[in-house]
């Protein structure tokens, strides 16, 4: 029990730095955080649209970050490093934040709703989902759904391909929540099959060349097993000669000593 305990204290304390930095970070366009615990300390990785925001003037932002971090959540020798997003219309957490600021200006859901789609397929996504939740239309909840191309919501292709960003817009009805997933452009997925193209000179090879091919390897399996036989035998008469000649030898000198 104490080491589950361990766990779960450990695990809420990160939910709570990332919600922290979340709002600290958010003018930012902040794309996501990674924790790592190093033997030197604590290793924070963030992920900003600027990350210029985020350092601030002579990196004064970002000294007051890592000594709220440290004083704060106690994490030993916090080190913040600031990454910024290759493409942010392939983030999640970063298309979520922009679709709840258009929906805090004013935009109709709808509008909203497919504008981020367009702009995450434009991106070069194998797919994406949007849902909108809260007072739409009415006094009634209700939620919107805007899906286009591929989308896997479990297993081990959703855990390693898809992105998930969740944020929330206030409007005068009420709070909406806002939903993003999307798929990585490079995702490969189970179903899919890659036929190889044949390199050039490379021939269909046909049936009797295929026997002749046989034919080959046989007789020169056969020539092997018969020189291995022969190889004993040679062995053998190289040996008689030399002690022949050693024997002529050995009779030339008792001779000379006579």
């Amino acid at each position: 029990m104490v080491s589950e305990r361990k766990f779960i204290s450990e695990n809420v304390r990160r939910v709570l730095l990332r919600e922290h930095i979340k709002k600290e970070v958010e003018r930012a366009g902040f794309g996501g955080l990674e924790i790592q615990r190093t033997p030197m300390g604590t290793r924070v990785t963030l992920i900003a649209e600027r990350p210029g925001m985020v350092i601030g003037r002579k990196g004064k932002a970002i000294k007051n970050l890592t000594d709220t971090i440290e004083k704060k959540f106690t994490f030993d020798n916090p080190q913040i490093e600031v990454q910024e997003v290759k493409n942010p219309n392939l983030n999640a957490n970063i298309m979520a934040r922009k679709l709840a600021d258009s929906l805090e200006r004013g935009w109709k859901f709808r509008r909203a709703g497919h504008s981020t789609v367009q702009k995450i397929m434009g991106a070069g996504a194998k797919g994406c989902q949007v849902i909108i939740a809260g007072k739409l239309t009415g006094e009634r909840h209700r939620t919107a759904k805007f899906t286009e191309g591929h989308i896997k919501h479990s297993g081990e292709t959703a855990n390693i391909w898809m992105d998930k960003g969740y944020a929330t817009a206030l409007t005068k009805p009420g709070i909406l929540g806002v939903k993003v997933f999307i798929m990585n452009p490079d995702a490969k997925l189970p179903d899919e099959i890659r036929i190889l193209t044949a390199k050039k000179g490379m021939e269909e090879k046909k049936p009797e060349k295929i026997e002749e091919e046989k034919v080959e390897k046989e007789e020169k399996k056969q020539s092997k097993k018969k020189e291995e036989v022969k190889k004993p035998e040679e062995k053998a008469s190289s040996i008689i000669k030399k002690l022949k000649k050693k024997i002529k030898k050995q009779g030339a000198v008792e001779e000379l000593e006579i």
